[in-house]
């Protein structure tokens, strides 16, 4: 599919432009997202019927007889040369009426080519989810590995800042008061938020993907969020020494499956 609204491409023959209409209500009818091309293609041999020049042959015909009488020679009119003759055989078109015949059986076939297109995508869709799943688990898996790290993160980060702050204040500063500035600062690097966030994300996901119907754009959506959650978890953390280096490594893995899975979901209806 690759398209994230319907766009549907028409190549009719001539003389059945008006076909056009009927085909694309139908297709919208059946169809939700998607770039989808519909070609139709008519044997314009079997739409001519074989004819011959009557004026021509008649006139080759009268013409052999009456030189046999002028010169009284024999022989008889040889059909084969009279139809071998430039313009002697002729093709004509089929009448509108069958035209308006082919209208009909295209509208009444294109019903059941819609359903195979469907099957058809359904069965990709399975494969599909079957991959999707795979990368859900592994974000899911990376948000788990994340949350396991937190705490030590953050308990690190807060010594090393209680550290440097004290040695650029001097003991002659209230003690007290730097803890509470170093709690505020961690306080805003606290990955938590991001992290519920994420794994509530995934779960939604897998909510969609079971629920079926017309879910793409919502998944695409998702994704997005997804990958500013992955980014802000990113963000607080890049500064943090030891194992915060672990939590920047799963950040970027997420990252990565993010931009997979967006790039699937451009096939999802």
């Amino acid at each position: 599919m690759n398209h994230r609204f319907l766009d549907l491409q028409l190549r009719l023959p001539s003389g059945l432009d008006a076909l056009e209409m009927a085909l694309r209500k139908v297709m919208k009818d059946n169809l939700v997202r998607g770039h989808v091309e519909l070609t139709l293609q008519v044997d314009r041999a079997s739409q001519q019927k074989a004819g011959y020049n009557r004026e021509l042959v008649a006139g080759y015909v009268d013409a052999f007889n009456a030189a046999r009488k002028e010169f009284g020679v024999g022989g008889e009119p040889d059909l084969n040369v009279a139809l071998r003759m430039p313009g002697a055989l002729q093709t004509e078109s089929r009448a509108d009426g069958d035209l308006t015949a082919i209208a009909e059986s295209v509208q009444q076939q294109i019903g059941p080519l819609l359903e195979e297109l469907k099957t058809m995508r359904a069965r990709e869709g399975e494969s599909l989810a079957a991959i999707l799943d795979g990368t859900l688990d592994r974000l899911a898996e990376a948000t788990r590995s994340v949350a396991q790290v937190r705490p030590e993160i953050e308990q690190r980060y807060q010594e090393r800042l209680t550290q440097r702050l004290l040695a650029a204040t001097g003991p002659e500063f209230n003690r007290q008061r730097v803890l509470e500035e170093v709690a505020v600062m961690v306080e805003r690097i606290d990955i938590a938020e991001e992290i519920e966030r994420m794994t509530t994300h995934i779960g939604h996901f897998r909510e969609l993907l079971e629920g079926g119907g017309e879910a793409g754009k919502k998944l695409d959506f998702l994704l997005q969020e997804m990958n500013r959650e992955a980014n802000t978890l990113l963000s607080k953390t890049g500064g943090v020494g030891g194992k915060g280096t672990r939590i920047t490594e799963l950040g970027l893995a997420m990252k990565a499956e993010i931009e997979k899975a967006r790039e699937q979901i451009q096939n999802v209806e």
